[in-house]
C-alpha cells in the first residue's frame, strides 16, 4: 500500500504511455469523457443521459480492502442524497470469473454496479489505481479528478467537501 491507496499497474508498455496521458488530460471544470455502465441485470447507464444530476463514478475491485471501506460509504451516502439528484455508479475491474464475488458486493449497494471488462475506462484512460474516483456535476463537469486524489479510501469529510455543495438545488 502506498497512501493509503492499492497501486494496481496493469498496464503493459504497449499502450500504457497514450493512456496515462488521456488520464492526465482530465481536468477539472472540462467536460467529463461520457461512459457507460453495464449494470450487473444488463442494463446500461451513460453518465451522459445523467445531466441535471450529480454523478459518483467510482473504480473498485473486490479484492481491493480500501475499495471495499469505501463502497459502503458511498451506498449510505446515496441513499441519503437520491432525492437531491445524486447518483453513483460503481465500475468493477473484477473479471467475469469473479462475477459471484461481485454480485455479493453489490448485494449490499444502493447503486448499480457492473464490471468494467478492461482497465481502460474510455476518456478516463487506463484505470492503474484502486480506488479512484471521480465527480461530475450536474452540468456534466468534472468538478473531482480521481488521478489527483490523494485521499483513499474516500471519507465522510470528503464526500461532505466535494459533492455536498453540488446538492444544493439550482435555482
Amino acid at each position: 500500500m502506498l497512501g493509503g491507496a492499492v497501486r494496481l499497474w496493469i498496464a503493459g508498455a504497449c499502450g500504457h504511455a497514450s493512456s496515462w496521458a488521456l488520464a492526465n488530460a482530465l481536468e477539472i471544470g472540462q467536460l467529463a469523457p461520457s461512459l457507460v455502465l453495464h449494470t450487473l441485470d444488463g442494463k446500461p447507464i451513460a453518465t451522459r443521459d445523467l445531466l441535471g444530476q450529480v454523478v459518483i463514478v467510482t473504480f473498485w475491485a473486490t479484492w481491493c480492502e480500501p475499495c471495499r471501506e469505501e463502497l459502503p460509504l458511498f451506498s449510505s451516502y446515496a441513499v441519503r442524497h437520491a432525492q437531491d439528484g445524486l447518483r453513483v455508479l460503481g465500475f468493477s475491474l473484477d473479471g467475469p470469473e469473479n462475477l459471484p464475488k461481485v454480485r455479493d458486493v453489490a448485494a449490499n449497494l444502493s447503486f448499480p454496479v457492473g464490471l468494467l471488462g478492461s482497465a481502460y475506462a474510455g476518456g478516463y484512460g487506463r484505470v492503474w489505481q484502486l480506488p479512484v474516483t471521480f465527480v461530475i456535476d450536474r452540468s456534466g463537469r468534472l468538478v473531482h479528478n480521481g488521478w489527483d486524489d490523494d485521499q483513499r479510501p474516500w471519507t465522510g469529510e470528503q464526500l461532505h467537501r466535494v459533492v455536498d455543495p453540488l446538492l444544493v438545488p439550482t435555482r
